[in-house]
């Protein structure tokens, strides 16, 4: 759902044979005659104002500051009953303005892979009260249909889900 993510990244995208979903708003970047075949990408109206979980992603979808809160509306959209968060450490070592656009100097610090947003690569500083309120929206959303989130992250430092030991949710 990030214009710069999408714009930098688009060919890797596109190599993927699964179903993919974008902001509509990035559709600038796609070839025209993709959009045309079985394997198109999907497109969702999504917005940075007007905060709201949308259990029907054929709408207006909030974004919340993260892909994330885009991606437990399209699980919930889907009907499944739990989610798993896995890898979501919600912090950050790039400090600023949330929503800065900045570029990255070197190693990524900020994400679990160095190369993740490696050397010269476009980004925009989190906003982790916006990804928070997104997160207790998704969770309420979820509780009020008997479904659930749950964060399996190791070590990870978001709060507002219940969390499960990421070898014991997938022992089974």
């Amino acid at each position: 759902v990030n214009d710069l993510v999408v714009e930098q990244c688009v060919n890797d995208f596109l190599a993927l044979e699964m179903p993919r979903f974008f902001s509509w708003r990035s559709r600038r970047f796609f070839p025209q005659g993709l959009m045309k075949n079985e394997n198109s990408p999907i497109f969702l109206h999504t917005t940075y104002t007007g905060p709201k979980f949308s259990p029907d992603v054929s709408g207006r979808v909030w974004e919340g500051a993260t892909v994330t809160n885009v991606c437990l509306q399209l699980a919930f959209h889907m009907g499944f009953k739990q989610a798993i968060l896995i890898g979501v450490d919600h912090s950050f070592a790039a400090k600023g303005k949330p929503n800065t656009m900045v570029v990255s100097q070197g190693d990524d610090q900020s994400h679990f892979d160095p190369k993740y947003f490696g050397k010269g690569f476009r980004w925009q500083l989190p906003d982790l009260d916006t990804s928070e309120l997104a997160y207790m929206r998704a969770r309420h959303a979820y509780e009020a249909a008997g479904r659930r989130i749950v964060d399996a992250t190791v070590g990870g430092h978001l709060e507002v889900f219940p969390k499960v030991a990421f070898d014991e949710i997938f022992r089974e």
